[in-house]
């Protein structure tokens, strides 16, 4: 900046003539004093503390003197900042372009109905969206739903014999019965049990027997053809299930449980 300023002072200073007014302001006074010089050269040479001054005005004025467009430096100053120090009443502006309407305006009812109805549509999807998340998490997964049935083929099982499967995580005992059996189960005395249930309705088919095999005392897994009865046998605790699943002897509150379960034909079982 001072390397700008010097190389304009220097061309301003050769280029004035050998008669020049130099107008400077006394400090003390405050008053401004005129003079008159016939040859640059001599002034310069008999006040250099005068030349100094004039250097220091010119670089003061590039920084903080008025930004208003003079001859003394050289160069024009920019318009738009003329025009910020010098306002004037010719200048016009374009209201157009800056128009603002007040709130409910009619000529703005479209645009704002379009916004308003956009911004309920997103609400709804989002509202939708969250919906249809809580309600799919809470559903069964694949893997459960396909461990919700479960088909048995029964040609396998021979008389008198249990067979074991497993549903839903949990056993099911699946024993053929015999006739000694099926007379076994239906000359029990109902009011005699500690679970009052009747042969006839814990079976559809009274050859094949189907019971979950967990013991409903603390949970264990009863050991068929076995106990007092001819049933199970929990070994945890000693509770005794007869030939149809039922209580006969132990902790256990209740019989074994009978899952939902259908025949499909008659060699071919659906349980679930």
């Amino acid at each position: 900046m001072l390397r700008v300023a010097g190389r304009r002072c220097s061309s301003w200073w050769s280029s004035t003539p050998a008669s020049t007014a130099i107008i400077s302001r006394n400090s003390i006074t405050g008053c401004d004093v005129v003079s008159t010089s016939d040859d640059s050269r001599s002034v310069s040479d008999s006040n250099p503390s005068y030349l100094n001054s004039m250097f220091l005005q010119h670089i003061r004025g590039l920084s903080t003197g008025s930004v208003a467009p003079t001859n003394d430096l050289g160069f024009q100053v920019p318009a738009t900042v003329a025009a910020i120090q010098n306002p004037t009443s010719k200048i016009t502006y374009d209201e157009y372009n800056h128009e603002r309407y007040p709130p409910g305006d009619p000529s703005k009812r479209a645009f704002a109905y379009f916004v308003l109805t956009g911004g309920r549509f997103v609400y709804a999807s989002l509202i939708r969206l969250l919906v249809l998340k809580f309600v799919l998490s809470m559903s069964a997964s694949k893997d459960v739903l396909a461990l919700a049935s479960l088909e048995v083929d029964l040609t396998s099982i021979e008389p008198g014999t249990t067979v074991t499967v497993k549903w839903r995580g949990k056993p099911v005992f699946i024993r053929r019965r015999t006739e000694d059996d099926i007379n076994l189960a239906n000359s029990v005395d109902v009011n005699s049990l500690r679970d009052p249930q009747e042969d006839a309705v814990r079976v559809k088919d009274p050859e094949w027997l189907i019971v979950v095999g967990v013991c409903t005392h603390l949970g264990c897994i009863p050991l068929p053809n076995a106990g007092d009865f001819g049933g199970w046998f929990c070994p945890c605790h000693g509770s005794h299930y007869d030939i149809s699943g039922r209580i006969r002897k132990g902790p256990a509150p209740y019989n074994l449980e009978v899952p939902t379960y259908s025949f499909l034909g008659d060699n071919k079982l659906l349980i679930g």
